[in-house]
């Protein structure tokens, strides 16, 4: 019983942090990174779909991504997809591909995009303490329930506050990694 709720929170807690990860990935830096258009959809058919589900996306270089669309005709549909998205990017198609030049970010945007990168950081923090309190929770009914011991449930509780410590802190780290990609010019 004890294992299963130890277990469940470091689960949950991991994909918190996966969560973290994925959403950070979305915060665009100076660079490009194929990443970037996973998010933007366009009508395939008449079904929303994923850029990469139509297209080859590749880096041309540094601070250009280069969409191939595997059908000409979408090409013109992709470009207007990513111009319409919330990224402010500004797509040219060049014969079958539409190039993304990545504009450089002005100091004033990196620091809206750091604070975008930190309530996203706190947003996980209190995912993984929530994971947390539920697991105390269950281990407290356990105890309740007489189905752990008084020692048993301490040491459970110790051992969630280790998991919760240490998701915490690779938060954090993730955090700086992203603030330092941020600020780098």
């Amino acid at each position: 019983m004890i294992a299963d709720v130890k277990k469940t929170a470091d689960q949950k807690m991991k994909k918190t942090v996966e969560a973290l990860k994925t959403d950070l990935a979305k915060v665009r830096t100076g660079r490009a990174h194929t990443g970037l258009l996973d998010h933007i959809v366009v009508d395939y058919y008449g079904t929303p779909t994923p850029i990469p589900q139509v297209a080859n996306v590749t880096l041309l270089d540094a601070r250009t991504i280069g969409v191939t669309p595997w059908e000409k005709k979408m090409a013109g549909i992709i470009e207007k997809a990513i111009r319409d998205s919330d990224l402010g990017l500004n797509p040219a198609t060049m014969g079958e591909t539409v190039r993304v030049p990545m504009p450089p970010l002005t100091e004033e945007r990196r620091k809206e995009l750091i604070k975008v990168v930190r309530h996203e950081g706190e947003n996980a923090r209190v995912a993984v303490r929530n994971v947390r309190r539920d697991a105390i929770h269950h281990l407290k009914e356990l105890l309740k329930q007489k189905q752990a011991a008084e020692d048993e449930e301490r040491r459970a509780q110790d051992d969630v506050q280790k998991l919760t410590d240490r998701y915490i802190a690779e938060i954090d780290k993730l955090l700086q990694q992203k603030e330092a990609d941020l600020m780098a010019i």
